[in-house]
């Protein structure tokens, strides 16, 4: 397994194609799977490969917590479509990570039991919180606006991307083109959100980051189910 040289331009093509029905690397929420192989990028994607732009994007909102995300980093290998071998370089290791990310695997055989007792607490939390379901998940229906920056935008392109934005708590629903002026059309697409998963904010700094095709995006008309 694997993708290539994640540095790159035809391993971050595999990582795209990998992406292209996955929300992650592995799983349906954010393990240190996702940490390893975004440390391994040396930049974000560019905007043609637009499933792993909006992955890119979506872990980089969860750097502030990225040491207490569940799992256990692999080697690069273990992660990707079978049968491509890993060839990126190894990042430097101690030097990138956050001052007070705990070390799991020091020598100390007192500091092991206490980060490994503080990970099980961590895990048992974030557990427990997902165990919980709420009686009513509130929801509500969104027509957005998705505005092109001139008539020569790729309207296509422009809807594949904002499409490859999979959320959980997140339901595209249709779309079409409006005509705004001087031949420029703008994108017009609902969607339905679970309220307490996907926000209006979290859908605009996911779709304006592709800044190659979207200009702005606009809330038309927010109604709660």
């Amino acid at each position: 397994m694997g993708s290539g040289d994640l540095k790159t331009p035809a391993g971050l093509k595999v990582l795209n194609e990998f992406l292209a029905d996955k929300s992650y690397i592995e799983g349906y929420v954010p393990p240190q799977a996702d940490i390893a192989v975004f440390d391994a990028l040396s930049g974000a994607p560019s905007a043609d490969l637009c499933h792993a732009l909006r992955w890119y994007n979506h872990i980089k909102s969860y750097q502030k917590e990225k040491g207490s995300l569940p799992g256990v980093k692999k080697p690069l290998s273990q992660y990707g479509p079978a049968g491509v071998e890993d060839t990126t370089a190894a990042a430097p290791a101690a030097a990138d990570e956050d001052d007070d990310d705990i070390d799991l695997f020091g020598s100390d055989e007192e500091e092991d039991e206490e980060a490994k007792k503080i990970k099980e607490e961590r895990l048992a939390a974030y557990n427990a919180k997902k165990a919980k379901k709420p009686a009513l998940i509130a929801k509500s229906s969104i027509l957005l606006d998705v505005k092109p920056w001139d008539d020569e935008t790729d309207m296509a392109k422009l809807e594949e991307c904002v499409h490859s934005i999979q959320l959980d708590g997140l339901v595209w629903g249709q779309s079409k083109l409006l005509p705004v002026g001087y031949g420029i059309k703008k994108l017009q697409i609902a969607c339905v959100v679970e309220d307490d998963k996907v926000g209006t904010d979290q859908l605009e700094e996911l779709i304006t980051a592709f800044e190659d095709y979207v200009q702005s995006m606009d809330v038309a008309a927010f109604n709660k189910i």
